[in-house]
């Protein structure tokens, strides 16, 4: 018995919440700060708007004609195969909920017009290296949790995980999917034994080939996913960490000491900047670059971005990236890979690049899009070029 009071309540709380967001944050981000405003939300509601919000975004440019309240219904129906929302806003859609989502794409193209290809922005941006439809369709399922487990700590980490309950899927030796939202970080007896990190982005590593001894310098290394990668994969690399940011790298400390890295160097870098200042005339035996981008291989995750992205946005990255690249390349030793790295699947972010590399002194070696939407994980660039 579907309660209408008390889904009608969660509905205006959902469409407050829509209304009050402005996408200068996160919508992750902008969540746990409301709900830390409004208290008096119970764990249900929260969960509730929580799963109504990213359903709604997944829907991201299409249909933009309709209701609020319609673009919901039809979201819904598009991620789940049970709603109660669906019965009350939109009930002509109840008859095929448990279908295929191919046939209900067929019937919403019939009944509402509506077409795939409305709902990312600049499809006519994308590489064509992406198998477009078949990503776009991977937005109407929520991503895995994935993490890469401490070489020697297999067996104890899956150990625990069975022992209390935590179910996953063996992708290889060392890396496993969860259902997103599984709480491992309660599981007190791995913590330092694993790595929370994408299955796209574990597979960047394959690019790296260092060899131990070089200098290696992480450019934009954000949380640290690709230095700790890097040191696992080649211990004795001699390793610098970059971000702009102090904050940043007090977290990327943390982390690095959580998996036992403690030889490394760290630097607050501006790259928008020339790094001479810096760095003097220091040269490395590799470089990661893992640059600013639109984020667009991750819009599964956090499908906001479908909905607020724009040229101009594309634009400012591709600007940004080719100012960036004009000041780490100075610090690469001749015949030494850069490794360029971006979650966007956007070729002006990607194949541009390169070629705008290609034109700086630099050799293809090899380019590749790993797309995660099989895997349920993101949608990754990565090249690896030569200093000629």
């Amino acid at each position: 018995m579907i309660n209408e009071k008390r889904l009608e309540q969660q509905l205006r709380t959902f469409e407050r919440i829509l209304l009050s967001y402005k996408f200068e944050e996160p919508l992750s981000r902008f969540l746990t700060s409301y709900y830390k405003q409004n208290r008096q939300m119970g764990s249900n509601d929260r969960r509730v708007a929580s799963r109504l919000l990213y359903n709604y975004f997944r829907l991201g440019k299409g249909l933009q004609d309709l209701s609020i309240l319609t673009r919901l219904a039809i979201s819904e129906f598009l991620c789940t195969s049970s709603s109660d929302f669906i019965a009350l806003i939109e009930p002509k859609l109840i008859p095929y909920i448990e279908e295929s989502l191919d046939k209900k794409l067929s019937y919403l193209e019939k009944e509402y017009k509506f077409s795939i290809n409305t709902v990312f922005p600049l499809i006519d941006k994308v590489s064509n290296m992406i198998d477009l439809d078949r990503f776009i369709l991977g937005h109407f399922k929520q991503p895995d949790l994935f993490i890469r487990i401490h070489s020697g700590q297999e067996e104890t980490v899956k150990r625990a995980l069975k022992e209390n309950g935590i179910d996953y899927n063996e992708i290889s030796k060392n890396s496993l999917s969860f259902v997103n939202g599984s709480q491992l970080d309660k599981i007190k007896s791995i913590q330092g034994k694993y790595e929370v990190q994408d299955l796209s982005s574990q597979k960047t590593g394959n690019l790296f080939k260092a060899v131990d001894s070089e200098s290696w310098w992480d450019a934009c290394a954000g949380s640290g996913g690709k230095s700790i990668l890097l040191k696992q994969l080649h211990s004795g690399v001699k390793l610098l960490v970059s971000d702009s940011r102090n904050t940043i790298l007090r977290n990327l400390d943390s982390r690095l000491a959580n998996s036992n890295i403690t030889e490394y160097r760290r630097k607050i870098i501006d790259l928008t900047k020339n790094p001479v200042s810096v760095l003097s005339n220091e040269l490395f035996d590799g470089i990661i670059l893992d640059i600013p981008c639109s984020g667009s291989g991750t819009w599964g995750r956090s499908p906001e971005g479908m909905t607020s992205f724009s040229e101009e946005k594309l634009k400012y990255y591709s600007d940004l990236q080719r100012q960036i690249i004009e000041n780490v390349i100075k610090h690469i030793r001749p015949g030494k890979p850069l490794i360029y790295i971006t979650c966007s699947i956007y070729k002006q972010e990607n194949e541009d690049q390169v070629a705008f590399l290609e034109t700086k002194g630099f050799k293809l070696e090899e380019m590749t899009y790993f797309e995660g939407t099989a895997d349920r994980a993101d949608t990754l660039f990565a090249a690896r070029l030569v200093a000629i």
